[in-house]
C-alpha cells in the first residue's frame, strides 16, 4: 500500500520575501536616535510650545493678570513712597526708579516658579503619559517647550514694566544695558523654571506644588533687595539678602538704571556684609545658580521622562 506525503506548508517565518523586506527595513532604519540638536527635536519643541500658546490664546487671563499685577505693584508702591526724601534710597531719584528693578525680577521669578503647574496638570489629566509613549526624538522637548513659553511670558512682562517705569519717571537703560537686563532675566527664569519643573515631577500633585510656591514666594521677596536697600535691613537680614539669588539679579539691573551708559563688569553693584559685589560677580552667581538648577533636575528627569 502506498502512502502519499503532503508537502509541509512553508512557515511564514521562513518566507524569503519576508526576510528580504525585514532586511530592507533594517537598512533604511536610522542608525541612531535623533538627539537634542536634531531638526526633529526642534520640530517637536516648536509643536509643544505652540500648544502652550494656543492654551494661552484660549485663556488670556493668565497673561493679563501677569502684566496687570506687577503694574499695580509699581503704581501703588511708587505712590505710597513718593514723598520720601530724595537720597533715602541711595542714588535713585524716586522710589519708582528704585522699585522698578525689584518688580522686574520678582515678576519674572514668580512666573518661572509657576512653570511646573502646566506640566503637573498634564500629569494629573493623563496628557503627559500620551507624550511619553509618543515616538519623540527626545522627551526633553517637553521640558524645553515649557522653558521657552515661560521665557516668552517673562519678556512680555518685563517689557510692560520697563515701559511703565519710563512713563513714571524711572528712565530707560541704554541699549547695551537693556540687553544685559534681558540676559539677567532670562538666566534667572531658566534656573527657577528648571527647579519648578523638577518639583512638578517630584511632588505627588498640584496641591503640594502650589503650597511650595506660596511658601517660597513672599519670603524670597522680603529677604531680597527688591523693596529696600541693604542698609535699611538689620544685620542678620543683610546676610540673608546677600545670599538670596534674587538680589544678584535686582542689583545689577538697578545699577544699569541709575548709571545709563556708565557701567561695566567691574562696577560695584552691591555692598554686601562680606564685601563689594561687582557686576561680573553678580552675573557669575546667576549663571552658577542656573547651572546648579539644571544639574539638580537632570537625574530626576532621566528617571521620569528619559
Amino acid at each position: 500500500m502506498s502512502t502519499t506525503l503532503t508537502p509541509k506548508p512553508q512557515s511564514s517565518l521562513d518566507n524569503p520575501e519576508l526576510r528580504q523586506w525585514k532586511a530592507q527595513r533594517r537598512d533604511e532604519a536610522p542608525t541612531a536616535t535623533p538627539g537634542l540638536f536634531s531638526p526633529e527635536f526642534w520640530q517637536e519643541t516648536g509643536a509643544m510650545t505652540r500648544r502652550l500658546f494656543i492654551q494661552l490664546q484660549r485663556r488670556p487671563s493668565t497673561l493679563v493678570a501677569g502684566v496687570v499685577q506687577p503694574v499695580m505693584w509699581l503704581i501703588l508702591f511708587g505712590a505710597l513712597f513718593q514723598n520720601v526724601p530724595e537720597g533715602l534710597f541711595g542714588e535713585s531719584r524716586n522710589y519708582g526708579q528704585f522699585l522698578g528693578a525689584g518688580i522686574i525680577v520678582f515678576t519674572a521669578f514668580g512666573g518661572a516658579l509657576n512653570a511646573g503647574l502646566p506640566v503637573m496638570f498634564d500629569r494629573e489629566f493623563g496628557f503627559l503619559n500620551r507624550f511619553l509613549v509618543a515616538p519623540l526624538a527626545s522627551r526633553y522637548s517637553i521640558v524645553a517647550a515649557s522653558a521657552i513659553f515661560i521665557a516668552a511670558m517673562s519678556m512680555v512682562q518685563t517689557a510692560a514694566i520697563i515701559g511703565l517705569s519710563a512713563v513714571l519717571g524711572a528712565g530707560l537703560p541704554d541699549p547695551a544695558g537693556l540687553a544685559l537686563v534681558v540676559l539677567i532675566v532670562l538666566t534667572l527664569v531658566l534656573g527657577v523654571t528648571a527647579l519648578s519643573l523638577g518639583l512638578s515631577f517630584a511632588l505627588p500633585g498640584h496641591i503640594e506644588l502650589i503650597a511650595v510656591i506660596f511658601v517660597t514666594n513672599l519670603p524670597l521677596l522680603f529677604s531680597s533687595t527688591a523693596l529696600v536697600p541693604l542698609s535699611f535691613m538689620p544685620p542678620w537680614l543683610q546676610v540673608v539678602a546677600s545670599l538670596n539669588p534674587l538680589s544678584y539679579a535686582i542689583e545689577p539691573i538697578r545699577y544699569i538704571y541709575l548709571h545709563p551708559g556708565n557701567w561695566g563688569l567691574g562696577s560695584v553693584v552691591m555692598n554686601a556684609p562680606f564685601g563689594g559685589v561687582t557686576m561680573a560677580v553678580a552675573l557669575a552667581v546667576l549663571i552658577g545658580f542656573c547651572g546648579m538648577s539644571l544639574a539638580l533636575i537632570q537625574p530626576l528627569l532621566r528617571r521620569r521622562i528619559a
